[in-house]
């Protein structure tokens, strides 16, 4: 009995070193990240193992190896043709037409109007031909106010079906009056589910300082959209100041590096990636590579 006892207690020891040795084993994990001057906002490339910092859930991880980006990311840009854009239509063409040329050769881009209802003005293509032509389907609807909220959860369940590894979700719009009855959260879990970074460049209006409930939820998703996907925000005066903030992104995403890190082998995948830059002057943002296991 007492030669049995030491057998079963010698196995249980085995196994939980066993255990404890796969648990401690690192698995290789992807992040994309961008990386730009925090003063002059221009890309920075050729990033080290040294000059970036990845967090699971407030724990450092080793970073293993930075490349350049080079996988397509298909980039998806929300406009906003509502009755309120009417002013800044002119600027908001002739951003979007800056915009989708400098985004050549990134991957497959979509333009999508958010007037009335979710309404897909020129589906995911590289054709820049065609995405002119969608630029010039932008105008102004009138009598119809936003669906900003529907149009992310909408896009972002098409982004789910997609094979691509990055994806972008890029909105470009007026402060202006919310139709969405979606609760923030919702969004947000549909952001988080799609994989897409969310980059929003805003017209800051008086209409923004409504108080009901869609513009609260509005201005959460704004908020906390960008900072939790592991895009950018920018808050412009001027609808003329929309291309060059666009341009300014596109250079951002084209210069992309691809960020492997370890981190120990667990059954739940963490909640929270946060990445950020060990170099000074240097902002970094980013966010899981596609496909990879989230909470």
């Amino acid at each position: 009995m007492g030669r049995i006892l030491v057998r079963v207690a010698a196995g249980s020891v085995a196994a939980l070193f066993f255990s404890a040795a796969l648990l401690g084993q690192a698995k290789a994990r992807v992040v994309y990240v961008s990386a730009f001057d925090e003063k002059t906002h221009a890309p920075v490339t050729g990033l080290g193992v040294r000059d970036v910092v990845v967090r699971e859930d407030g724990a450092a991880r080793e970073v293993l190896r930075v490349t350049p980006a080079t996988s397509p990311m298909p980039v998806a840009i929300l406009v906003d043709n509502t009755q309120a854009a009417t002013n800044a239509i002119a600027d908001i063409r002739r951003a979007l037409a800056s915009f989708v040329k400098a985004l050549q050769g990134v991957g497959p881009v979509a333009i999508v109007g958010v007037a009335d209802r979710p309404t897909i003005l020129r589906d995911y293509t590289t054709d820049q031909k065609l995405l002119l032509d969608g630029v010039g389907r932008v105008f102004a609807t009138p009598d119809a106010g936003a669906t900003l909220l529907d149009a992310i959860v909408e896009i972002g369940r098409g982004l789910q079906r997609r094979e691509e590894d990055r994806a972008a979700m890029v909105i470009l719009t007026t402060e202006n009056i919310e139709f969405s009855t979606r609760h923030h959260k919702e969004v947000l879990d549909a952001l988080k589910r799609s994989g897409a970074q969310m980059h929003a460049v805003i017209l800051n209006t008086p209409a923004g300082s409504s108080l009901d409930d869609p513009a609260r939820n509005r201005a959460s998703v704004l908020d906390e959209g960008p900072k939790g996907s592991g895009g950018t925000r920018s808050d412009v005066l001027t609808s003329q100041s929309f291309e060059g903030k666009l341009v300014e992104l596109a250079a951002i995403l084209k210069s992309q590096h691809r960020v492997e890190y370890g981190r120990p082998e667990t059954l739940i995948p963490p909640e929270k990636v946060e990445v950020s830059s060990a170099k000074a002057g240097v902002v970094a943002t980013g966010g899981p590579a596609r496909g990879q296991p989230v909470r």
